[in-house]
């Protein structure tokens, strides 16, 4: 009588785990929408914006000591058009606001942006009339990391919880695209 072997395959912390996906065998079942928001979350490329101390522990963070590239972040824009996450790091003056919004506005959709620091969250210590009291009231935040400054540790983990905020999050179904037609169409009669 032949043996019959099976194996059972337990989840170890080196698979990954993608969100909703069933496994089963070869074959990985899935929607379009968990599948960008994966690609999504693991290809996040940040702009740098320092402003102040905070922009020290923000470099830090992609040195080889911290290695911010081991959660596909490593790649630091300087131009807005070619990231998905800024990184706003230190106070934010008034006369640097409109700066700001303009970079932001000037960034890709889908975009998100990172708080660091208490100076750009909340105005740290600067009560006063020349520092925004929270980047919050200039362009909408996602993630903020406490600090004053933060160490490179609390970055990587507010990327982390944006990457899970990225992976949960729900896009527009594509049933709800339109084609909207401005002129209606006019058949012709061909003759053969």
């Amino acid at each position: 009588m032949p043996k019959r072997v099976e194996s059972i395959v337990l989840h170890d912390s080196s698979t990954p785990v993608l969100g909703d996906v069933q496994k089963g065998g070869n074959v990985v079942l899935t929607n379009v929408e968990t599948l960008l928001n994966q690609a999504r979350a693991n290809s996040l490329w940040p702009l740098t914006f320092g402003l102040a101390c905070c922009a020290i522990e923000m470099m830090s963070t992609a040195a080889s000591r911290f290695d911010l590239s081991r959660f596909g972040s490593e790649a630091f824009r300087a131009t807005p058009r070619q990231a998905d996450v800024m990184l706003i790091a230190g106070r934010v003056s008034k006369k640097m606001a409109p700066v700001l919004r303009q970079i932001y506005d000037q960034m890709p959709e889908p975009k998100w942006v990172i708080s660091m620091g208490a100076c750009a969250s909340s105005g740290g210590v600067y009560n006063n009339y020349a520092i925004v009291q929270g980047a919050d009231q200039i362009v909408p935040v996602d993630v903020y990391v406490p600090g004053c400054p933060p160490s490179p540790d609390a970055l990587i983990y507010a990327i982390l919880k944006l990457q899970d905020k990225i992976k949960r999050s729900k896009a527009s179904k594509f049933q709800d695209l339109q084609l909207i037609e401005l002129e209606p169409r006019r058949l012709e009669e061909v003759s053969a």
